[in-house]
């Protein structure tokens, strides 16, 4: 009965996901300028209440004090769900606005909604490299169905790893920008989310050091958050002391990495 239930949880949860991938695309798709109740700090509050448990249960300290009670092989899936809710609570009670502060006309907007669509196949794209099972706690429950051992999450640094470190979390801020009409409660939505990107960015380096050690701040030597970054948390970090002389920078690709299952979906976060 237990395995039924599990089998049935898990199942259901892949499909919440779809679906809520379903509403998410429809919701940055953006709006035509109309007013429906509410404001703008209860947009905010709805855009924070997704950022915050999202980073919140993947720390590691959270973590450890879930699998106390949520099995390893559904930790994912519990994740996934409780992001999925906090996007359908956002989408059932975001206020929309009419007031219009950016528009973009002609080949200017079909530029922008080409970039917005680019982000989405960057965004998926970046999730493949990772493990998109990961993602949405697919794999680790799939290999509980099977019976067999969880696999470990290798990380191991190719396609645009190799150029940013975080190229999920850029894709997603694509997503919250490349609009061709930003309407207020849309620069609430950038306001809020795109600080939290970042800082998300940062947790997740934060995070993967914990589990990786000196493997990932090595990566982290050669490789910087974003383009750009020139300096600063997200940029390329000095390596510790005795490493600048060249006594034990590694090739990115001389050993496979491997990372303690946890999902990041939609920016992915992880955060």
């Amino acid at each position: 009965m237990r395995r039924l239930a599990g089998f049935l949880f898990g199942t259901a949860t892949q499909i919440f996901f779809l679906l809520t991938v379903r509403f998410l695309w429809a919701f940055l798709a953006g709006h035509e300028p109309r007013v429906t109740p509410g404001s703008e700090w209860t947009n905010a509050a709805l855009a924070l209440q997704f950022a915050v448990p999202h980073s919140l249960l993947l720390h590691p300290a959270t973590r450890k004090r879930l699998s106390r009670w949520i099995a390893a092989p559904f930790y994912g899936c519990v994740f996934c769900v409780v992001t999925c809710l906090s996007l359908f609570v956002m989408f059932a009670c975001w206020h929309e606005s009419d007031l219009v502060i950016v528009r973009c006309e002609g080949m200017i907007a079909t530029i922008v909604r080409g970039m917005w669509i680019a982000s989405w196949l960057a965004l998926f794209y970046s999730l493949w490299l990772t493990g998109l099972g990961y993602q949405t706690g697919l794999t680790p429950w799939w290999d509980w169905v099977l019976r067999r051992p969880a696999r470990r999450r290798e990380f191991v640094p190719r396609g645009a790893y190799r150029l940013l470190r975080h190229p999920v979390y850029l894709s997603f801020l694509g997503l919250v920008w490349f609009t061709p009409t930003i309407t207020q409660d849309r620069l609430t939505l950038i306001a809020v989310w795109t600080p939290y990107i970042f800082l998300g960015s940062w947790l997740k380096d934060r995070r993967l050091e914990h589990y990786l050690g000196a493997s990932y701040r090595e990566y982290m030597t050669k490789v910087a958050g974003y383009p750009g970054c020139l300096f600063g948390p997200l940029g390329r970090v000095l390596p510790p002391r005795g490493e600048e002389d060249g006594l034990a920078i590694l090739p990115l690709t001389q050993t496979p990495r491997s990372v303690p299952v946890e999902s990041e979906p939609f920016h992915g976060k992880a955060a």
